[in-house]
């Protein structure tokens, strides 16, 4: 039975994550200090836990160096998702707190990994697509991001730059051990379950919005001509799924669409989806981060096997449902 960890374990990725593991056969160590992660995430729609017994929970707090240790002693492969990160006001209201809180998570796991009797077998690394240079997505005109595009670094973020350190050194942890890692670049992931309060990020909130509307105003921020390239979770846990078999040891791959969507369509479509008579504001006040981005997912194909399969419409779809139902309405 392989045995592995899930840092950020009980959030959106991590929670689909854990869950799909435990179809096979594998013994899981969660760990997540549930700053936005929930235990109910692991449970199922009656409230119940679907993790089986070979699952094990820990409240940790990566920011506490070595907190892991005795975990990484006794796991295959680390697979670290856990970070600081929320919708474009919290990223970019509090970025000295975000950078700071993120170069100490990925370091710290990654310590224990290095410092670890027992080496793990492997280590995933989950980056994002932030950490690519503002030059290549300050315009909405753009090609896909490769992968050879992120030096010379210059991502507009603090929260890219923190998580452009943990993929560094990733690569430091590979040269000097010899453990074999993979690092995903993550684009934007949506699907639930899933914050969609305050601190949430761009689907989520338009489609809390719409189902509170008219007690709540459908409100966007920026011009929304802004585009992301948007990846359903279950999307992302496919990736990662498929890099414990064959993603060791090929450095970085993008893990998102070819497509970039602009807001205003994620807009557009949360409201065809919500079947009310919404008026769309587009409050230009508020910050819309990098203007457009999508991904050159070649590598991850020709290596991994991997593709996106959900269609926008029927991501959206499923994740209004599910906000929906625990808003009551």
């Amino acid at each position: 039975m392989k045995k592995i960890l899930v840092t950020g374990g009980a959030g959106m990725i991590g929670s689909n994550l854990v869950k799909r593991l435990s179809e096979h056969d594998v013994e899981v160590f969660v760990v997540d200090n549930l700053w936005r992660g929930k235990m109910e995430y692991l449970y199922d729609d009656s409230g119940k836990p679907v993790i089986p017994l070979n699952t094990h929970f820990f409240n940790c707090d990566l920011l506490n160096a070595g907190v892991c240790d005795e975990l990484v002693e006794k796991v295959d492969y680390v697979i670290h998702l856990a970070d600081i990160v929320a919708g474009i006001d919290y990223v970019f209201s509090h970025q000295g707190l975000l950078f700071r809180q993120n170069i100490m998570i990925n370091s710290n796991i990654i310590d224990s990994v290095r410092r670890a009797k027992n080496h793990p077998k492997g280590f995933i690394y989950v980056g994002t697509a932030c950490s690519f240079p503002l030059s290549r997505q300050n315009s909405l005109d753009q090609a896909p991001l490769r992968e050879d595009e992120l030096y010379p670094a210059m991502p507009e973020s603090a929260y890219g730059w923190s998580k452009l350190m943990g993929q560094y050194e990733t690569e430091l942890l590979e040269k000097e051990t010899g453990i074999p890692t993979c690092t995903l670049m993550f684009h934007n992931v949506y699907g639930s379950p899933c914050d969609f309060g305050e601190r949430s990020q761009v689907i989520p909130a338009l489609i809390r919005k719409a189902i509170n509307y008219p007690g709540e105003a459908f409100n966007v921020w920026g011009s929304g001509e802004q585009g992301r390239a948007f990846i359903h979770v279950d999307d992302a846990v496919n990736a990662l799924m498929l890099s414990l078999e064959k993603g060791w040891g090929h450095g970085v791959m993008q893990i998102g669409p070819d497509i970039c969507t602009s807001i205003r369509e994620i807009a557009e479509l949360v409201v065809k989806v919500s079947g009310k008579n919404i008026e769309i504001f587009y409050d230009t006040t508020k910050p819309e981060g990098d203007k457009a981005r999508s991904a050159d997912f070649s590598k991850a194909k020709e290596i991994l096997g991997w593709e996106p399969e959900m269609t926008l419409e029927k991501g959206i779809r499923k994740q209004y449902e599910w906000i929906q139902k625990q808003m009551g309405k």
